[in-house]
C-alpha cells in the first residue's frame, strides 16, 4: 500500500498528500502503539488504501519523531519563535517559556526578531549574543528594510515548521512577505496572560514554493506546564542541561543542592541570571498548576 503524509484533519477526515495528489481518508479501525490508542495527527506519515483517485482509508500510522498536544501536530522539524523588538516590546520571559515547551518535546527552535529596524543595533545584538551563546539560531528581521528575510526563507526549505510568538509580532506578515499568496491564520498567545485565544480552527500544513510546509495552526493554546515534572523543567533549559552531568547529584534541580554545576556557573558569571530567575518563576507556576490539578 502507498504511503503519504496527513496535511489536514477535519471532521473525521484525514487529507493525505502523496506525490501531488490529496486523498480524503477515513481512519479504518483503531490504531495502537504499545497498548495505547493512537489518533492520527497532521504531520503523520501513514499507510493508506486508495479506493479511487480522491478517497481512501488510513490503514497504519508511522512512528513519530515528536508530537505536540496544543496544537495537535506531529513530526515537526522546527519551531520558529517570532518575537518583536518594538510594539510589543521584546519579552525574554515569554521567549524562555516558549523555549522550555519546545525543548520539552524535542523540537529545535529558531528565534526570529521582528521589527529589528525599530530599535538600535546594540539592543538587537545583546539578545542575539545571549541566545546564540545558549545554542539557538537567532535571526533579526525587518519587513521594512528586508533584513534577515532570505535567511528565514532558507531555514524553512524542505522542513515542517510551526510558527509561534507574541501577539502582534507580524508572523503572518513575515510569511506573506517571504511567500506572496501564502496565507496563514496563526494564533497568538496573550503576552499578559500567557494563554491563547479560544479557537476551534483546524491544523493544516501549507506547502511552500520550493518545498517544505508551514503549519497553519491556532497557535499554542496553553503555555501552562502540563505534563512537566520538576526535572523536565530543569532539563528544558538547554544551558542548564549542558552542565547537569557535572552536578554531584543525578537529577539535580539546581536550587540548593551541594556541588551544583549550574549554581557554580552562575557565581562565575557564565550563565544568565535572568534566565535562572525565569526558571525559578516557572517552577512556581508548575507547582501552582500541580496544586490546581491535584487528583483527590
Amino acid at each position: 500500500m502507498p504511503e503519504g503524509r496527513i496535511v489536514k484533519a477535519l471532521s473525521g477526515f484525514y487529507y493525505v498528500a502523496d506525490e501531488g495528489r490529496i486523498y480524503s481518508c477515513r481512519a479504518r479501525g483503531l490504531f495502537k502503539k504499545k497498548g495505547a490508542k493512537v489518533t492520527p495527527l497532521v504531520g503523520d506519515w501513514v499507510v493508506y488504501d486508495a479506493i479511487n483517485e480522491e478517497e481512501g482509508y488510513v490503514m497504519e500510522v508511522g512512528e513519530r519523531t515528536n508530537e505536540l498536544v496544543r496544537p495537535p501536530i506531529s513530526n515537526v522539524d522546527q519551531a520558529v519563535l517570532v518575537f518583536s523588538m518594538y510594539k510589543p516590546m521584546f519579552s525574554s520571559l515569554l521567549l524562555d517559556k516558549f523555549l522550555a515547551h519546545t525543548e520539552r518535546v524535542g523540537i529545535d527552535s529558531v528565534i526570529v526578531l521582528s521589527k529589528a529596524d525599530q530599535v538600535s543595533q546594540e539592543e538587537v545584538d545583546v539578545i542575539v549574543r545571549k541566545y546564540e551563546a545558549i545554542g539557538y539560531q537567532v535571526i533579526p528581521t525587518s519587513t521594512v528594510d528586508e533584513r534577515g528575510l532570505e535567511e528565514v526563507r532558507s531555514i524553512l526549505h524542505d522542513r515542517i515548521t510551526v510558527f509561534a510568538g507574541q501577539s502582534g509580532v507580524g508572523k503572518s506578515s513575515l510569511i506573506n512577505k517571504l511567500f506572496p499568496g501564502v496565507s496563514l491564520q496563526t494564533g497568538d498567545v496573550s503576552h499578559k496572560l500567557g494563554r491563547g485565544k479560544h479557537t476551534t480552527r483546524h491544523v493544516e500544513l501549507i506547502p511552500l514554493p520550493g518545498g517544505g510546509y508551514v503549519a497553519d495552526t491556532p497557535g499554542f493554546s496553553s503555555l501552562e506546564f502540563i505534563d512537566f515534572t520538576e526535572l523536565d523543567l530543569a532539563e528544558s533549559f538547554r544551558d542548564f542541561a549542558a552542565l547537569s552531568p557535572d552536578c554531584k547529584f543525578r537529577g539535580c534541580l539546581h536550587l540548593s543542592e551541594p556541588s551544583c554545576a549550574v549554581q557554580a556557573a552562575l557565581k562565575e558569571g557564565k550563565l544568565s541570571e535572568e534566565r535562572y530567575e525565569h526558571y525559578k518563576q516557572f517552577r512556581e507556576e508548575l507547582k501552582e498548576y500541580q496544586r490546581r490539578n491535584k487528583p483527590w
